[in-house]
């Protein structure tokens, strides 16, 4: 089952939803990482393919998203879900086999626009973390709220 607003719904007819979705989707018509193909990535697995942040936090900072347009976390399909962790974990894998620097991540996706999200199609974020690299590391992604993070 997937959620749809009403208006698509009832104009859907006997297409899947799924199908409905990919075909006339405008925000998919507009999203960033809709124009850009799994091709131009640098993995991709099953519904989900990665590629590097034009902006990143850390040298190896790596986005995964899916090949649907969908919003967010919680608009994912399960399959979407599982396929993404198997592709973050391999991406870790295959980071840390390339640096010896990393020392942990930082793995996180911003749902909604308060919570920080400007793109609005679902991504997570897979950020390598080494020795020196931040002043105050206490909090890791409590620190979106700086007041916050020291507890």
């Amino acid at each position: 089952m997937e959620l749809l607003c009403q208006a698509c719904a009832q104009t859907k007819q006997q297409r899947e939803a799924r199908d409905f979705t990919l075909d006339s989707n405008d925000q998919a018509k507009q999203c960033r990482f809709c124009r850009y193909t799994p091709h131009s990535g640098v993995a991709e697995y099953c519904s989900v393919w990665a590629h590097a942040d034009r902006y990143p936090v850390s040298d190896g900072h790596h986005l995964v998203l899916p090949k649907r347009h969908t919003s967010n976390f919680f608009t994912m399909t399960e399959q979407e879900r599982y396929d993404a962790n198997i592709l973050i974990r391999y991406l870790r894998n295959k980071l840390c086999a390339e640096d010896s620097t990393i020392q942990g991540f930082n793995i996180g996706m911003n749902c909604g626009r308060e919570a920080g999200q400007s793109i609005f199609h679902a991504h997570w974020h897979v950020i390598p973390r080494r020795v020196g690299d931040s002043k105050a590391k206490k909090g890791g992604v409590r620190a979106v709220i700086p007041e916050k993070a020291d507890y």
